[in-house]
C-alpha cells in the first residue's frame, strides 16, 4: 500500500473543557487505527469558539494525550488560524448558489458578498444523503430533516459543520472516527464537502459511553474527567487499556495486555455499535493488575504524589520514604488505586491513628475479651524483647490465656494501633517503625474507651 493510500485520521477536540473519558476514548481509537494500519494521526484543535476557549484547556489536552501515551504525527493544527480559508469556502458556496445570506429573522437577502452582521445558510437540496458508516452500517437521512442550516455566523465565525468539512478536505482526512453524538451533524458535513467539490471522509461513529443505569455519561452526573481519575491514583497504562475495550474487544478475548498487542489486534470494523458500559469496578480491577505488575522502585515513584501531597493526612515532617519502601512488599497486592496507599500506611506517620468506626464497633473490639486482651497486652509488651516475632508470640499468648484464637486476639491490638481491622501484616512494621512507648500509648488510649 502506497503512502497516498494509507489512512489519515484526526483527533479534533475543542478546548472548552477538560478532557474526559469519552474524548480520550475517541483519541485512543483514532490512534489505534493509525498505528495498526501504518497511517497518520493528526491533532487538530477546534478553537473557533473564542468566548469559551482558554489556553490552559488546550495545554491540558496535550498533557493528557501524553499521559495516555497517545502521540500524533502532524499538529497541533489550530482551526482558529484557518478563519480566512473558511471564509473563502463560504464565499465559494455563495458564488455557486449553494448558500445564501440571511438576516436575523432568517430571511434570505439578495447578493453574495459576505458582510459583518450577516449569517450564511447552506441551501440544502432535495433528496437523501446516505452514509456508509464503518460501525453503524448504512445511515440514510432525508434532507427535509436538515433544513437550510447555518454555516457562517453573523459574528464572522464558521460553524462546526463548515469548519470540519473544509478542514477534513484540506488535510486529506480519510477516516473521521468520532462519537455517536456527532452522527446527526454528519449529513450536513457530507453535503458541504460535496458542494465544495471534495470527497468526504469515511465515517465511523463510536458507541456512546453509559453509566450503570445505562444512561449516557454526563459531566453533571458522572465522574468523567481524566484529571479526577489520575488524582484518584489510576495508572495511565491501565486507563488506556480499559478505554480500548469500550466498544471494542480483541478477537482472542484477552483483555488485559500490553498496548503493542492491542495495536496488533485492533480492527475498526470490529467496533460494536451498542452502548459501552463504563464500569468503574472493572477499571479498578484493571488498575490493581497493573499496580501489581510494577517493580518496587517504579511503584514507589508512582505512589510519591499521593504520599507527598498537601492532601496527605499526616504532617509532612513525619513522612519517611524509606518506611513506605519497606511496606511495598506488604501492601502492593492490596492496592487498587495509588491513593489507597494512604490508608495502608497512615498509621505509621500520623500522631494518632484515624479510627474507623466500623472497625471499632465490631463486637470483637467492644466485647469483654477485648478488654482482657488489651489489659494483658499492655502489661506483656511493657518489658518483653522488642522484635516482631516476640511481640507477635506475646500477643497470641495473651489471647490464648483468655480462650481467644489468634485472629481474634490480634484484632483489638490492630484496631488500637492502626485504627482499622484490616490492613497489611501488623507486627513487623509496628515494631520496626513505631517505638514501644508509642504502641503502648495507643493501646492504653483504646483501652480507656472500652
Amino acid at each position: 500500500m502506497s503512502s497516498a493510500e494509507l489512512p489519515r485520521v484526526r483527533f479534533a477536540p475543542s478546548p472548552t473543557g477538560y478532557l474526559h473519558v469519552g474524548s480520550a476514548r475517541t483519541a485512543l481509537f483514532n490512534w489505534l487505527y493509525a498505528r495498526s494500519t501504518g497511517g497518520t494521526m493528526v491533532l487538530r484543535i477546534e478553537d473557533t469558539d473564542e468566548s469559551r476557549n482558554r489556553p490552559e484547556l488546550t495545554d491540558a489536552i496535550f498533557e493528557y494525550l501524553e499521559w495516555l501515551g497517545i502521540d500524533y504525527d502532524e499538529g497541533p493544527l489550530y482551526q482558529s488560524e484557518r478563519r480566512e480559508r473558511h471564509r473563502k469556502a463560504v464565499q465559494q458556496l455563495l458564488d455557486g448558489d449553494r448558500a445564501y445570506l440571511c438576516d436575523a429573522d432568517d430571511n434570505e437577502l439578495p447578493g453574495t458578498e459576505m458582510a459583518a452582521g450577516r449569517a450564511v445558510r447552506f441551501r440544502t437540496p432535495e433528496g437523501t444523503t446516505v452514509i456508509d458508516d464503518v460501525i453503524r452500517g448504512e445511515v440514510a437521512v432525508d434532507h427535509t430533516q436538515l433544513g437550510d442550516f447555518v454555516i457562517w455566523r453573523s459574528d464572522g465565525s464558521p460553524t462546526f459543520v463548515l469548519a470540519n468539512a473544509v478542514d477534513d478536505a484540506d488535510m486529506a482526512i480519510t477516516h473521521a472516527i468520532r462519537g455517536e453524538d456527532l452522527l446527526s451533524s454528519t449529513p450536513r458535513a457530507v453535503l458541504v464537502a460535496e458542494a465544495l467539490g471534495a470527497a468526504p471522509p469515511i465515517y465511523a461513529h463510536l458507541p456512546l459511553l453509559v453509566n450503570e443505569q445505562r444512561k449516557k455519561l454526563s459531566k453533571r452526573r458522572d465522574d468523567v474527567s481524566l484529571e479526577s481519575y489520575r488524582q484518584q491514583g489510576y495508572l495511565a497504562s491501565a486507563m488506556a487499556n480499559y478505554l480500548a475495550l469500550l466498544g471494542w474487544g480483541p478477537r482472542d478475548g484477552v483483555e488485559i495486555r500490553p498496548m503493542a498487542e492491542i495495536i496488533e489486534q485492533f480492527r475498526l470494523e470490529d467496533v460494536n455499535k451498542a452502548p459501552a458500559f463504563f464500569d468503574l469496578a472493572k477499571l479498578e480491577h484493571f488498575n490493581g493488575v497493573y499496580i501489581r505488575g510494577l517493580e518496587p522502585d517504579a511503584l514507589l515513584a508512582a505512589l510519591a504524589p499521593h504520599l507527598e501531597s498537601d492532601q496527605a493526612p499526616w504532617p509532612p515532617e513525619r513522612y519517611r520514604p524509606d518506611v513506605v519502601a519497606s511496606m511495598i512488599p506488604l501492601v502492593q497486592e492490596k492496592l487498587r488505586t495509588l491513593s489507597d496507599i494512604q490508608r495502608q500506611v497512615d498509621w505509621l506517620f500520623c500522631p494518632d491513628p484515624s479510627m474507623d468506626e466500623k472497625s471499632w464497633d465490631k463486637s470483637v473490639v467492644r466485647g469483654k475479651a477485648s478488654v482482657e486482651i488489651l489489659d494483658g497486652t499492655i502489661a506483656a509488651l511493657a518489658d518483653c524483647p522488642w522484635d516482631p516475632d516476640t511481640v507477635k508470640d506475646t500477643v497470641f499468648a495473651v489471647g490464648e490465656a483468655h480462650g481467644v484464637n489468634r485472629s481474634k486476639s490480634q484484632a483489638p491490638v490492630r484496631v488500637a494501633v492502626t485504627g482499622r481491622s484490616v490492613g497489611p501484616p501488623l507486627f513487623e512494621p509496628m515494631v520496626d517503625h513505631l517505638t514501644r512507648e508509642e504502641v503502648l500509648r495507643r493501646l492504653q488510649a483504646a483501652r480507656s474507651q472500652l
